[in-house]
């Protein structure tokens, strides 16, 4: 006697090798489509960056979570993600960089939905990445720029970054938390939002400056028609005769020589030409400035997350020096900075130690004559110099030239001269 069983089974829980999506489930032929598009991806570019590799890395697992939409289209996490970066311009970054999917290019009876899901999830796990990395100032290698430029770069890992947004309950919030969280960038960001009066399109219009081209130098009492184009340039009247280089046209010049760093000698030549001529058009509400902010915006990105309760800083603009503690300015100074052709180095790195009277090339002859300060003369019985410990909490050497290391307190510094210090 045979006894025949049949079993019944559902088609979600039994399925072909090659079945059709229906047959798989909607979720997994999303899930499916993904490693499918990411290994496509890899095959035509090469792409090895660590943004690729990471998301390889989350959605090779058979239990690969989707982060940014559903079987429906775009999640609420993925939708508030979007409109997070949708905002990048309001932080000196531009949204335009980041491909994002259309919220509305889904149909639900369209036959491709997978792969439109699939590379919806891909995109904007994309550019969570690629803003995670923007925000922490990893747009460009400051080094690249020039060798002075140096600072300590602390970017997000991608697989780290996706590890901790799947765990958070809002990611929108998750993903702002890695722009500057100093006060100085946020008021750079108010300024910003300030100069573009809340309205974005404005950086869309441009105005076209007026561009004096290569010619002879215009200077006093010069009549020539390009004189009339530097009239429209420096915003003057036309004036009796437009292509007359006269005393309004000498001043202006000048006050514009002045603004820009170079000698006011109110003549235009091949220099004063490449000032007049920008590279890139104006735009018609402060453009400088709103160049300006951005640039001190994507240079509080190199700074360290979290300067410490106390550090020191050096405005090289400025000529300044700061000791910072809980905020405020304790301690100021002048400083010496370099030239255009010696700059001094932008870097950011703990202090090893302090030299004090350091050897510097802008040090007059008669300076470095000169005795040092009686001030640091009292060092020599209490180590203190106006309330500073100098001394006493190391054991500091001073070498003389021609001498042999010195105990600081057994010196006479009312006969030691600046430059006899090595």
């Amino acid at each position: 006697m045979v006894t025949l069983l049949v079993l019944s089974c559902t088609t979600s829980d039994a399925a072909e090798p090659d079945a059709p999506a229906t047959l798989i489930g909607r979720t997994e032929a999303i899930r499916v489509a993904i490693q499918e598009h990411l290994a496509d991806k890899f095959l035509s570019t090469r792409d090895d960056r660590e943004e690729q590799k990471a998301l390889v890395e989350h959605y090779s697992g058979s239990e690969a979570r989707l982060l940014w939409v559903d079987e429906n289209g775009l999640s609420s996490r993925g939708k508030s993600v979007i409109q997070e970066i949708e905002k990048a311009d309001d932080y000196g970054l531009h949204s335009s960089d980041y491909a994002l999917p259309d919220r509305g290019g889904l149909s639900s009876g369209n036959a491709k939905a997978a792969d439109w899901l699939a590379e919806a999830e891909i995109k904007v796990s994309s550019a969570v990445l690629d803003y995670a990395r923007d925000a922490r100032g990893g747009r460009i290698e400051p080094v690249r720029l020039s060798p002075n430029l140096d600072p300590t770069l602390t970017l997000p890992h991608p697989q780290e970054v996706i590890e901790s947004i799947v765990l958070q309950s809002d990611p929108a919030s998750y993903l702002r938390s890695f722009q500057p969280k100093h006060p100085q960038f946020e008021a750079l960001r108010q300024k910003l939002i300030e100069l573009r009066g809340d309205k974005l399109l404005k950086a869309n219009k441009v105005i076209q400056i007026p561009q004096i081209p290569d010619g002879p130098l215009l200077r006093f009492g010069v009549e020539h028609e390009q004189v009339a184009l530097l009239r429209k340039r420096l915003d003057l009247p036309p004036g009796q005769n437009e292509n007359l280089f006269d005393e309004v046209v000498q001043q202006a010049v000048m006050h514009f020589q002045y603004q820009h760093g170079s000698y006011p000698d109110g003549i235009v030549g091949p220099g004063t030409r490449r000032l007049l001529n920008p590279t890139h058009p104006r735009d018609p509400d402060n453009a400088l400035s709103v160049t300006t902010v951005l640039v001190n915006m994507e240079r509080w990105r190199w700074l360290p997350e979290d300067l410490g309760s106390f550090y020191v800083t050096v405005n090289v603009p400025e000529f300044m020096l700061r000791v910072m503690a809980e905020g405020k300015p304790i301690f100021t100074a002048r400083v010496v900075v370099g030239a255009p052709d010696t700059q001094t180095p932008i870097f950011s790195q703990e202090m090893q130690e302090i030299v004090f009277n350091p050897l510097c090339q802008t040090q007059s002859r008669q300076r470095r004559s000169r005795p040092i300060s009686r001030k640091l003369e009292a060092t020599r019985s209490s180590g203190v110099a106006d309330g500073i410990p100098i001394f006493s909490k190391a054991p500091v050497f001073a070498s003389i030239s021609g001498a042999t290391r010195s105990i600081p307190s057994k010196l006479d510094w009312g006969r030691v001269l600046a430059r006899d210090l090595a």
